[in-house]
């Protein structure tokens, strides 16, 4: 499967640099050239930012387990899991893994998130009897990863309020309501295609109290200021940051673990984690560069446009359009589509309030692919990467969808 997404790319970008030179776009030869050994020096730069903090958190992760915290924190969440996951063994360490990641990812958390759901792919790895061919779980748990709710986008506040936003955080439901309906369709699609069964007494019960909680939290936060929001986020997500590594150091002493020792341990697999990652990376990141350079994400954008008015819809969302295009590839370059949206159309402007709506509810589905399936050597994602963009098609059309209702 990645072998032929990765043809596609360069085959897809050769076309567009053949286009752009009959029209005699001759500088697209050095953009692509400039693409590719920009996305060299990329790949390194993530792949060493990676060293400290993915060794932190595998030696934090380590201790934890040792102490038996991560245990306990994963009976949250394992009744649910264990009926998504059904190959999964009751008690087996990655449900701890899993849950922490995926509420790492909820709470906004990146700094945490992405060694969490390295540490959680690694402990599914041990499952897997074909070790480079992803099983039900890690699909699941991509596609949960990639399309995961964000509760407090504060990123995309911040970014609003700069432009001068007149309520930056205004556009806060629209974007619950997109990844809401993102997640639920990642989740509904590798549902059919694995045959679980999500009407059952366990999966409703939990979906019933969560559902029960965001629309608490919606009434809650709708009654702040953006500032307020930012400063309940930042000492939510600090205070649970806190709270888990004194809750695995601690523990672990007064069980009379071997606290240092374990944790350079588990920091020494984190460091050669982070190595390995740097040929998985460089061959994604240089694939989405040729497609950037090549000018074939501003073709695509003018299909659609062309499409839309040709059946005479309303085409004011595509102004908004190259967030959602860029964001599946591109994190950093999804962002900069959307302060060059704000910027261009006004913060407030429908185009602007849909920019940031779809930079809050969608993921970069082709990195996180990329990073977590390289971290355990998988080559063969099978229905993974359908069911991520699936989950990112049904965030996108669901962001338009409520800014047509909220802001049209």
């Amino acid at each position: 499967m990645l072998n032929k997404i990765w043809f596609s790319f360069f085959a897809v970008a050769l076309l567009a640099i053949v286009l752009q030179l009959l029209t005699g776009q001759t500088q697209v030869l050095s953009q692509s050239v400039d693409g590719i050994f920009s996305s060299a020096k990329l790949a390194a730069e993530i792949a060493l930012g990676l060293v400290g903090v993915l060794s932190l958190w595998m030696g934090l992760m380590r201790v934890g387990e040792k102490a038996g915290v991560v245990a306990m924190f994963s009976k949250l969440f394992e009744p649910l899991l264990s009926k998504l996951m059904p190959e999964v063994p009751r008690g087996h360490a990655a449900y701890g893994s899993v849950t922490m990641n995926l509420t790492a990812n909820m709470l906004g958390l990146d700094n945490a998130a992405t060694p969490l759901g390295l540490k959680a792919m690694q402990d599914l790895q041990t499952l897997n009897p074909n070790k480079q061919v992803a099983t039900n779980a890690q699909i699941l748990f991509l596609v949960l990863n990639t399309s995961s709710i964000t509760l407090v986008p504060v990123t995309v506040f911040l970014y609003r309020a700069q432009q001068g936003a007149a309520a930056p955080a205004d556009i806060f439901l629209p974007i619950l309501l997109a990844t809401t309906a993102s997640t639920l369709a990642g989740l509904t699609m590798v549902a059919l295609v694995q045959r679980l069964s999500l009407f059952n007494t366990v999966v409703l019960a939990y979906a019933g109290v969560i559902l029960s909680s965001i629309i608490g939290l919606v009434f809650y936060l709708s009654t702040l200021t953006v500032t307020a929001i930012g400063e309940v986020s930042t000492v939510l997500g600090n205070g649970i940051l806190l709270l888990l590594i004194f809750s695995f150091v601690l523990v672990a002493g007064i069980r009379k673990v071997a606290v240092y020792d374990e944790f350079i341990e588990g920091a020494k697999e984190g460091f050669s984690q982070s190595i390995k990652l740097i040929p998985y990376l460089l061959a994604m990141l240089l694939a989405i560069a040729l497609l950037r350079a090549s000018g074939a994400l501003d073709y695509l954008l003018q299909l659609i446009a062309g499409m839309v008015a040709f059946a005479g819809g309303d085409v004011r969302f595509v102004d908004a359009m190259p967030t959602a295009i860029m964001k599946p590839f591109s994190g950093s370059g999804a962002r900069a589509m959307m302060l060059e949206t704000m910027q261009h159309y006004g913060v407030d402007s429908f185009a602007g309030r849909l920019a940031a709506i779809l930079q809050g509810s969608t993921e970069t589905t082709f990195y996180v692919l990329a990073v977590y399936f390289g971290a355990v050597g998988i080559r063969n994602g099978r229905h993974a990467l359908a069911c991520g963009l699936f989950a990112d098609l049904a965030g996108i059309i669901a962001a338009i969808l409520v800014c047509y209702q909220f802001y049209g």
